[in-house]
Formats: C-alpha cells, sequence, structure tokens
C-alpha cells in the first residue's frame, strides 16, 4: 500500500529567525492523522537565519537526527543548541526516531557523508549498529540518504512486515512510479521494495522501519 504526503499538506511555522515545516504534529502544529510512522516520529524541514539558533537544551528518550543540507549547524555534547554561526541560511532536517529502550545514558555522535558516497545509490546513515560507518541509533531502523539525477535508479527490497517512509529533501524524482518533488513523501506498507528513479537534482531520504 502506498500513500503520498504533499509538502503543502504539512505544519508550518514562522518565528522569523526560525522558519520550520511540519511533516508530523510538532509543537503548535496538531494533526491526528500525522502523528508518525512507525517508530518515526518527527521530521522537521528547518531554515535557521544567520547568528540566529536554538537555545542550549536537552532531549530525554528520543533518538534525534540532524541531517545539514546547506549551511552549517553547530551542536556538541547532549546539552545542545543547534545554532547557526555561519553567513547563511542553514537549511536542514531534524529527525526524531522513538528508541527501543529509555533511561540509558545519553550519547553523541557528528559524522560527514560526501556527496560521492550518496549520488545514484543509497547510502546508510543510521543504524541499530553503526554499520558501513552509520551513526548508531537505539531502534529497528535503518536511515538511507541518496542523491539521484537522470539515469540514477537505487533499489531497496523490504523484508516481509517492514515499512518505508521516502521523504524528498530538494529536487524531484519518482518513487515506485509517484512523481514526488522537494517536500513530498511516500509512505510504503505490505510493499516490497522502494525503487527510486527519474530524479532531477534530487535528495532524498529512505527509512526501513520495523
Amino acid at each position: 500500500m502506498i500513500e503520498i504526503r504533499k509538502s503543502e499538506d504539512r505544519g508550518r511555522a514562522d518565528h522569523g529567525w526560525l522558519r520550520s515545516y511540519h511533516t508530523f504534529s510538532f509543537a503548535d502544529y496538531h494533526d491526528p492523522d500525522n502523528m508518525g510512522f512507525g517508530h518515526l516520529r518527527v521530521i522537521n524541514e528547518d531554515r535557521i537565519q544567520p547568528g540566529t539558533g536554538f537555545g542550549t537544551h536537552g532531549h530525554r528518550d528520543m533518538e534525534i537526527i540532524s541531517y545539514v543540507l546547506e549551511g552549517e549547524s553547530a551542536g556538541k555534547g547532549v546539552l545542545h543548541s543547534e545554532f547557526n554561526h555561519a553567513r547563511d541560511v542553514t537549511h536542514f532536517l531534524q529527525i526524531w526516531i522513538e528508541p527501543s529502550v529509555t533511561g540509558i545514558p545519553p550519547s553523541y555522535e557528528q559524522k560527514h557523508f560526501d556527496a560521492a558516497s550518496k549520488r545514484g545509490q543509497l547510502r546508510l546513515v543510521a543504524s541499530p549498529d553503526g554499520r558501513e560507518g552509520s551513526v548508531t541509533i537505539h531502534q529497528d531502523a535503518l536511515v538511507y540518504a541518496a542523491l539521484l539525477d537522470g539515469a540514477d535508479r537505487a533499489v531497496r527490497r523490504l523484508q516481509p512486515g517492514r515499512r518505508a517512509y521516502v521523504h524528498v529533501a530538494r529536487g524531484r524524482l519518482a518513487v515506485n512510479g509517484k512523481p514526488l518533488e522537494a517536500g513530498d513523501a511516500l509512505k510504503a506498507t505490505q510493499t516490497a521494495e522502494i525503487v527510486l528513479e527519474k530524479g532531477k537534482d534530487a535528495e532524498v531520504l529512505l527509512f526501513d522501519l520495523a
């Protein structure tokens, strides 16, 4: 079963220094039909103005991934601040995944995945065991990133009982034959594989979820 979530259907927030689009219910945006997908709880597309950012804060019992699309996002430690020290706008996705365990000591990782490793293929960026140089998360979830253009084609076969969520960060492409543009997403259940093709400057995140 395939379901499309269009970019314009997301929640929106404009705080001046921060413009954000919420794929799922978050903060003042509440949509009972979009509370998450499996263990995937939040995908916020954020743009932070230069010299501004979130104050120092912590998170409890949540796996949080910041995927930077443009600019820089500085943060370290577990009490952290997503702050834009660059001269240009920082554009990133903030992703929350519910962990399989709670109350464990907090941890932090920061890794760079170059464009070459994502071009024309799915590059694993987060996993429960840190395989292939990915960051480690405490959940049965695999997060892939890909850059697709022209004749590029990438396929992810899903194990029985698993589901997939595809978020188009920028550009456009077809996912299982469905045309998607930046900000659009596709939910897949009871589906054997996810096929990404016909990209035009596309950057995509694919979540393989239990």
